[in-house]
């Protein structure tokens, strides 16, 4: 709906802003019932001043400092974003670990999903057929078998979801022995095991790559190789990836879904196209809802680096201990210095987009993205693209890329997303679910058919925090249990797999 009295939204006492939440914005000289007047015309999602703002003074918003003011701010203006000044980062090397008091909390029992179980143990949520490249020269190939997959073999076998082309761009052209190049190696070996692919591999090679296929089967003895130079030209290497998956399409299509406990569920969670509506509406109901996937005893994973910097004093006090604090910090750390050599830092984040949003910076971002995370214990930290080893809330480190923080949370594992946006997006993931939680009710209106969950209610007085954390909730459920399916699911809508490589391309 749209408001019909002017509406702010002060996050806390100490914030000398509040963001302005009428749909269209607000003009100069508007009146709101507190007595407070707008001096100048301000955007939908924008912040206005609280208070006079000397120039070099902080700029408050979510009690933080999130810039300084560049020039003086008069009480009841727009606050551009070329107003704020981008402070200092926090020094992780200064930061000392002091767990906080985090209150028990009762776990939810009796919750459960129909999953299909998998010869590892794992859960998936989709029954997918997926065929993998060992290097980017294969693509093409594969292209032209699944197509044919798609429209021959497919039909015949209904409980199949789909077949999905995991493809890449790594494997030659690399220094593969390079110290980093484990992290793009631990990508493709981990998406090979992902849940929803059922525990089959069949994997598409060249034969001269430098990423040998053996190393992204891994001794699964369910691997099929076809190694394209072995094959007398092009037709004869489609038939063979086609003749490949027929066998595994059977297989796939005994399975059936069986009553799992919900602790089997790892659930991604991210942002894109924020605003400054998303640490207001979207990113406080997914925490609610990232709360109550803890209790009962799932796996939930927040990344995005960048996006969680200037937040690492808040979360560091929430980690379970002191080696899993000292994690935290080394990934800040790692990601510094990655930054550093390509000759940029943090404030390269932000986009066009975040900024047309209300957010001013990276620091405004950071304080609304974290909030998606809840308020429970972190209790592992990993690098880009591990696999978790404990239950309940991780920390994922990735890149904040949508698609390259997607890639990573995929090959640790997740078996869904949760995605949330402020300015709108089509992203999508062929591997695993992804519900859209949209911060706005104009994102949700304009995209009815792309946004799953409206978190913009929550503004208007029409829902809380509480109530569409719990819808989302129960969509998470019914998602994994196949009842339901996300807008992204219907339409098909798939992103390319981005695999992080920080190694040297040769």
């Amino acid at each position: 709906m749209t408001l019909n009295k002017p509406l702010k939204i002060k996050m806390q006492e100490a914030d000398n802003v509040a963001v302005i939440a009428n749909e269209g914005g607000l003009k100069a000289g508007t009146v709101f019932e507190d007595g407070f007047t707008l001096t100048t015309d301000v955007p939908q999602a924008h912040k206005a001043a609280l208070v006079d703002i000397p120039k070099g003074r902080g700029i408050v918003r979510y009690g933080q400092i999130i810039g300084y003011a560049k020039k003086d701010i008069p009480k009841g203006s727009w606050i551009d974003e070329s107003l704020v000044g981008l402070p200092p980062a926090v020094d992780v090397h200064q930061l000392v670990y002091k767990q906080a008091e985090i209150p028990a909390r009762e776990p939810l029992k009796g919750l459960t999903f129909q999953g299909y179980k998998n010869p590892d143990g794992s859960v998936g949520v989709l029954n997918l057929l997926g065929i993998h490249t060992s290097v980017q020269c294969t693509a093409g190939v594969l292209d032209l078998a699944v197509k044919k997959i798609r429209e021959e073999l497919l039909p015949k076998y209904p409980h199949v979801d789909g077949v999905v082309a995991l493809k890449h761009a790594y494997g030659c052209g690399v220094a593969i022995n390079a110290p980093e190049a484990k992290v793009p190696i631990r990508t493709i070996k981990n998406l090979a095991k992902h849940p929803n692919l059922g525990g089959e591999l069949l994997i598409v090679s060249l034969g001269c790559e430098k990423l040998r296929p053996e190393v992204v089967i891994d001794g699964n003895p369910r691997a099929v190789e076809i190694v394209l130079q072995d094959k007398a030209g092009m037709a004869a290497s489609v038939a063979a990836i086609v003749k490949a998956a027929e066998p595994i399409l059977e297989r796939l299509n005994k399975r059936t879904r069986v009553t799992c406990p919900a602790a089997d569920l790892v659930i991604g969670l991210q942002c894109g196209g924020s605003d400054a509506f998303s640490g207001v509406t979207s990113n406080p109901a997914v925490g609610y809802a990232a709360d109550l996937l803890e209790r009962a005893g799932a796996t939930v994973m927040f990344s995005e680096v960048t996006e969680v910097r200037d937040g690492v004093d808040r979360l560091l006090p929430r980690c379970a201990n002191a080696k899993v604090g000292k994690r935290l910090l080394e990934e800040m750390q790692w990601y510094d210095n990655y930054l550093t050599m390509g000759g940029v830092d943090r404030a390269a984040n932000t986009t066009p987009g975040n900024k047309k949003g209300g957010l001013s910076n990276i620091v405004e971002k950071a304080m609304g993205s974290i909030i998606k995370s809840g308020t429970g214990t972190i209790n592992e930290v990993l690098s880009p693209a591990e696999r978790p080893t404990k239950k309940g809330l991780i920390y994922a480190a990735t890149p904040a890329s949508d698609f390259v923080c997607g890639t990573c949370q995929l090959a640790s594992g997740i078996q869904m997303q949760v995605f949330t946006t402020g300015r709108g997006t089509p992203y999508g993931l062929a591997m695993a679910p992804v519900i859209k939680v949209c911060s706005r009710s104009a994102v949700a209106k304009h995209w009815p058919d792309i946004i799953d969950v409206n978190a913009g209610r929550i503004a208007e007085g029409d829902a809380t925090i509480e109530s569409v954390g719990k819808e989302i909730f129960a969509l998470i459920l019914a998602v994994a249990s196949g009842e339901k399916q996300t807008w992204a699911q219907k339409w098909k809508i798939y992103n390319d797999l981005c695999v992080f490589n920080p190694a040297p391309i040769t």
